[in-house]
C-alpha cells in the first residue's frame, strides 16, 4: 500500500526536576545547599532514511514520546540528559503543524534532520538559589515541559520528470520501456493507483528519475477520480511530459484532453504551467494517429493563449518509435532547468503588526467558571506553575511572587476578586488573599 499522507502526535521529554538537598558531611559545618539540576528532556527528531519509500510505517504507530531527563541528585550532581528520539521518514517528506498550518520543514536529502519537538530543560536545584539573605533555600524548579505537537506528514515523490495525462494514454507503458520499473499495465482506466518511479539512463552517462503520476481527469483538482490525492507529486518535477493519446480510440479529441489536463494543473498551482512541458503524442502506431496529430497541431497553432507553444514529440512505446529522441530531449531540458519553488515554500511570510498598549498583559488570561470561581490560564503562567515544586513552601512563595510580578494580583482585584475567592490554575486550587 502506498501511504503519502499521515497525521502523527509527538511529545518531547520533560526536563528532570531540580533537587533540594544540603551537605551533611561530618566536620563540614554550615555545608549549605547541594541539590543538583535535572537533565534535559529528549527531543523528537525526524530523519531521512533512504530505504523508505512511503509513510506506511506510520499507519499503526502515530504517537511518539521522548524520554524525560533524570532528576537532580545530592552533592550537586546533575541528572543525566535523555537521549533524543529519532523517527525515520522517506526522502521528500514535508512536515506541517496540523494545528497552526505552519510548514516546519522539507526533508529532501539523505540524513536530513528536523527537530519537531524540543525537549524541556532541566529544573535548577537549590544550589542556584542560595543568597546572602537566604543561605539555605528550600527552592528547586521542576523540569520544563517538553513541546507537544500534532503533525501532518506529506510525501511528495522526488522525480525530475513527471508523466501526466488522462488514464490509459500510455504513461505506465512508456515508464516500463524507458526504465527498469515494472508498473501494472492493463486496458482499463485507473490501472495505476500509486505513483511509479523509474530511473532513465542515457548512453552518454546522464540519468534522471521519471514518475508516472496517476489519477488525472477533468475535475481532479476538485476531488474527481483519484482527485487531488496525487497532484502534490507534480510539485517537485522540473519537466512535465504531457502524454496525449493520438489514436482517438477513447472517442475524445486529443486537443480537448490537452486543455483539460492543463486546466487541472493550473487550478492546483498556476506556476506548474510555467515549467517546461513536452507534449508527447503517444500511440502513433495506431491507424488514425497521424491524422489526429495534424488536427492537434492546427488547434495548438491557432490557440493564442500560450505564450510559448509546447514542443511536440511523436512516440510509440510498442514499436519504440521516437523514444530515444524523447529521453535525450528531456535530458537536455533538465540540464537547463533549475529546481522550482514548491507550494510548501510559498507560505505567506508577511506578518501584520498592530499596536498594542504596553499595559495590556498577554502572559495570562482571567476567566470565570459556572460557579463564579476564577480561572487563570496562559502559556507563560502555566509553564511557571508546572516548573514549581509544590512540595516545598519556599517554592510556593516564589511562585506567588512571580504571579505578583506578572500583575496577576492587580488584575484579579480589577476584575473584582476578594479575599476568600477560589482561584484555579489547571487542577490546582487556592484562595485569593488580599
Amino acid at each position: 500500500m502506498f501511504v503519502d499522507q499521515v497525521k502523527i502526535k509527538v511529545k518531547a521529554g520533560k526536563g528532570g526536576d531540580g533537587m533540594v538537598a544540603f551537605r551533611r558531611e561530618k566536620y563540614v559545618p554550615n555545608g549549605g545547599p547541594s541539590g543538583g539540576d535535572g537533565g534535559k528532556g529528549g527531543s523528537v527528531i525526524l530523519k531521512v532514511d533512504e530505504g523508505l519509500r512511503t509513510l506506511m510505517d506510520f499507519r499503526y504507530h502515530r504517537i511518539f514520546k521522548a524520554n524525560a531527563g533524570q532528576n537532580g541528585m545530592i552533592k550537586g550532581m546533575y541528572g543525566r540528559g535523555a537521549t533524543d528520539t529519532y523517527i525515520a521518514v522517506p526522502e521528500g517528506t514535508t512536515v506541517t503543524d496540523s494545528d497552526t498550518g505552519e510548514v516546519l520543514g522539507d526533508l529532501v536529502k539523505a540524513n536530513d534532520e528536523l527537530v519537531v519537538a524540543k525537549g524541556g530543560r532541566g529544573g535548577r536545584g537549590n544550589i542556584h538559589f542560595a543568597s546572602a539573605k537566604n543561605p539555605a533555600p528550600e527552592i528547586a524548579e521542576n523540569g520544563e515541559p517538553g513541546i507537544e505537537r500534532n503533525l501532518r506528514l506529506e510525501l511528495k515523490v522526488l522525480a525530475d520528470v513527471g508523466l501526466v495525462g488522462f488514464p490509459s494514454v500510455g504513461k505506465s507503458t512508456l515508464l516500463s520501456v524507458v526504465t527498469s520499473a515494472k508498473p501494472k499495465i492493463a486496458e482499463y482506466h485507473f490501472t495505476t493507483l500509486v505513483p511509479n518511479l523509474g530511473m532513465v539512463r542515457l548512453e552518454d552517462g546522464r540519468d534522471y528519475v521519471m514518475a508516472d503520476l496517476p489519477g488525472l481527469i477533468e475535475g481532479a483538482s476538485n476531488g474527481v477520480g483519484l482527485g487531488i490525492q496525487f497532484l502534490r507529486h507534480v510539485e517537485r518535477t522540473r519537466v512535465i511530459l504531457h502524454l496525449i493519446d493520438m489514436s482517438g480510440v477513447e472517442g475524445r479529441k486529443p486537443y480537448d484532453d490537452f486543455l483539460k489536463i492543463n486546466a487541472e494543473l493550473e487550478t492546483y498551482d498556476p506556476d506548474l504551467l510555467k515549467r517546461p512541458q513536452i507534449v508527447v503524442a503517444s500511440k502513433m502506431d495506431m491507424p488514425e494517429a497521424t491524422n489526429n496529430l495534424k488536427e492537434f497541431k492546427k488547434s495548438l497553432a491557432a490557440d493564442k493563449t500560450f505564450k510559448v507553444t509546447p514542443e511536440i514529440l511523436e512516440i510509440s512505446s510498442i514499436t519504440h518509435q521516437g523514444l530515444k529522441e524523447l529521453v535525450e530531449r528531456t535530458a537536455d531540458i533538465l540540464d537547463a532547468t533549475p529546481k522550482f519553488e514548491m507550494q510548501a515554500d510559498k507560505q505567506e511570510t508577511q506578518k501584520d503588526y498592530t499596536y498594542e498598549s504596553k499595559t495590556k498583559n498577554t502572559d495570562f488570561e482571567i476567566t470565570r467558571d459556572s460557579e463564579a470561581n476564577w480561572i487563570l490560564s496562559g502559556e507563560r503562567l502555566e509553564k511557571l506553575f508546572l516548573m514549581t515544586n509544590l512540595d516545598h513552601e519556599e517554592s510556593m512563595m516564589r511562585f506567588a511572587r512571580q504571579l505578583r510580578g506578572m500583575g496577576v494580583d492587580d488584575a484579579l482585584r480589577e476584575r473584582g476578586a476578594k479575599s476568600g475567592d477560589i482561584v484555579h490554575i489547571g487542577n490546582f486550587t487556592f484562595e485569593f488573599v488580599e
